[in-house]
């Protein structure tokens, strides 16, 4: 069937095609799979026993590790994911083994602007609908695993304060005097909830909980994601989520999950969770779906699990990470492939004309907002301008030791000498280039860029972390800020300054990594600073630690941890054909 994505919906496209969905049975042959590896979740999705795989294929080469990144987007994106699903098609073209490993979408950004993340027009995941609408149920499980953890740490605080210590000790337990000034966590939920930012619990008598100020963060930025995101296996998660620090103690210690004794329930709820879930392109090559996104306020990558098992069994496997290579890449680069021990072979900056004419000064873009003409008529001063943007990226990913490849997510409104522009400047900064069709050719559409990624791999790279566990925090934060992000310095506020002491005098830091939360929508930490700014002043207000999942975690601006749904959010096309039980609307 001839599909045309300028004539259909992406939703149209993935129901057209989920028609021809290869079977389980065939995407498992696909992969080589043996025996029970593969675990059926209902008649199209199914997930895949990893300590098995990897058990049993021990020892064997890994295949070619690449990873998406990107230029600083619009409120838009420009197509990460598109470019993951239509790269691991266009190898498939060229006769290679390609194995996607992507992040599960979380239900915020699905039902508000951005929509769900499975690719569109002929470079995406299907079933579209179970993708976006919970999937395997990962994302649940961790909402549970989460607040299971706030009830009993809300639980234990009431007891605390009704009873005396012989009472506690009757029941086994011993006092924690835990700070209700001083709680690290709050509770989550998958939507974006503005109004539950900021609440007040526990409010009646005194069997109805522990009054105190509270409020909830967006599921995917639970520290529960990060830790799924970066454990080796089923042990290493239960060590990580003992770990936890949940709240601290009058006296400033750390209280945590293990204290609570609530570690071993919350990794009940994710035994099944650590296992990938497998999903197929439209063009049949398997996907593998695992962890969850918003790089600007988590650590934004898919898992180190799915990771590891993709190059056990492919040749080539690409993985994407979340915004820019500012935000996505450094943590790809600094923290997970520490974590891992994988190395990159490869490294692709999506790049649209549409993005850097913004950044070039064009009009502002705004979602459910029709473009300004300057964005689909051919301007090549702006976007000659915004190209300092794409050039601090390239810049960002060389000194990670790699060569980038950069690769121009064609719009049918670019003109050839847009194109020959950013072939010019890519070059002429060190990086390969290709142009890239996926969105309205699917695999044969991204041909060229499957090459040029096969040509940086096998060119070979001399990959080296940005830095030393070894090295102060505050020096960390200066060096991303300078090297990274092109800022002038680091100010913090007296809160931070003093968490920031208490860490560096802990010989424990040293063993935890440094994830950044700044804002996705410019290099700085202010949105509004477009292109390459220089000049400015990174803002650190707080400091926070996730000991299970290994960071130290400097909030930079007034990034929130709970997104605010829009005023025009997806949920208003959403609905279901009640005859056929089908979803329609999603994107």
């Amino acid at each position: 069937m001839k599909l045309d994505p300028t004539q259909l919906k992406d939703w149209q496209i993935a129901e057209a095609a989920e028609s021809s969905m290869k079977p389980l049975s065939s995407l498992a042959d696909d992969l080589g799979l043996v025996g029970d590896e593969l675990i059926p979740m209902g008649r199209r999705l199914a997930k895949v026993d990893y300590a098995k795989v990897l058990t049993r294929l021990e020892g064997r080469p890994r295949g070619h590790y690449v990873d998406v990144t990107a230029i600083t987007p619009t409120p838009l994106g420009e197509g990460k994911t598109t470019t993951t699903i239509g790269l691991v098609q266009g190898l498939g073209k060229i006769g290679k083994k390609s194995i996607g490993a992507i992040r599960q979408p979380s239900g915020g950004p699905t039902f508000n602007i951005k929509g769900s993340a499975a690719g569109g027009g002929l470079a995406q995941v299907v079933p579209l609908a179970e993708f976006s609408l919970g999937l395997t149920g990962d994302i649940d499980a961790i909402t549970n695993a989460h607040n299971l953890m706030m009830v009993a740490l809300t639980a234990r605080m009431q007891h605390e304060r009704n009873y005396d210590d012989a009472r506690l000790a009757r029941s086994g337990l011993r006092r924690l005097d835990i700070d209700p000034e001083q709680v690290e966590v709050r509770w989550v939920m998958d939507f974006c909830a503005q109004a539950l930012r900021d609440i007040r619990i526990g409010r009646g008598g005194k069997m109805d909980g522990y009054e105190m100020d509270s409020g909830f963060a967006i599921t995917v930025s639970s520290e529960i994601m990060a830790i799924l995101a970066v454990c080796k296996d089923l042990r290493d998660l239960r060590a990580r989520i003992g770990r936890m620090v949940v709240a601290r103690s009058r006296d400033g210690g750390e209280v945590t999950a293990a204290d609570l004794e609530v570690d071993g329930a919350m990794t009940a709820w994710l035994v099944q969770a650590i296992n990938p879930t497998l999903m197929q392109t439209i063009e049949g090559q398997p996907v593998f779906v695992h962890a969850g996104p918003f790089a600007n306020i988590a650590i934004g990558q898919n898992s180190i699990i799915a990771d590891r098992l993709a190059t056990a069994l492919g040749e080539y496997v690409v993985t994407e990470s979340g915004f820019g290579a500012d935000i996505g890449f450094e943590k790809f680069w600094n923290l997970k492939c520490r974590f891992s021990g994988l190395k990159p072979s490869a490294v692709v900056i999506v790049a649209t004309t549409r993005a850097l004419k913004m950044h070039g000064g064009g009009p502002e873009v705004k979602p459910g907002v029709a473009l300004d003409e300057a964005y689909t008529k051919e301007n090549l001063e702006l976007l000659e301008a915004g190209c300092a943007n794409l050039i601090a990226h390239i810049e960002t990913v060389k000194k990670s030791g790699v060569r980038p490849v950069v690769c121009i997510n064609s719009f049918h409104t670019d003109t050839p000498a847009e194109i020959a522009l950013l072939r010019r400047v890519s070059e002429q900064h060190g990086a390969l280039c290709a142009l890239s069709e996926h969105w309205l050719r699917g695999g044969e559409g991204a041909v060229e860029l499957a090459e040029a990624v096969v040509q940086a791999c096998e060119e070979g790279n001399d990959f080296r972390f940005l830095y030393d566990l070894d090295m102060p925090l505050t020096q960390r934060i200066d060096t991303i800020t300078r090297e990274v992000y092109g800022g002038a310095g680091v100010t913090y506020t007296d809160e931070a300054k003093a968490k920031i002491a208490a860490f560096e005098a802990d010989p424990r830091t040293s063993e935890l990594g440094t994830c950044m939360v700044k804002t996705h929508l410019s290099l700085s930490h202010d949105p509004e600073l477009k292109g390459r700014p220089t000049g400015w002043e990174l803002p650190i207000r707080d400091v926070l630690v996730y000991r299970g999942a290994g960071f130290i975690v400097p909030v930079a601006g007034a990034i929130k941890l709970m997104p605010g749904t829009g005023s025009d959010p997806a949920y208003r096309r959403i609905d279901v054909d009640v005859d056929t039980g089908r979803v329609q609307g999603l994107f």
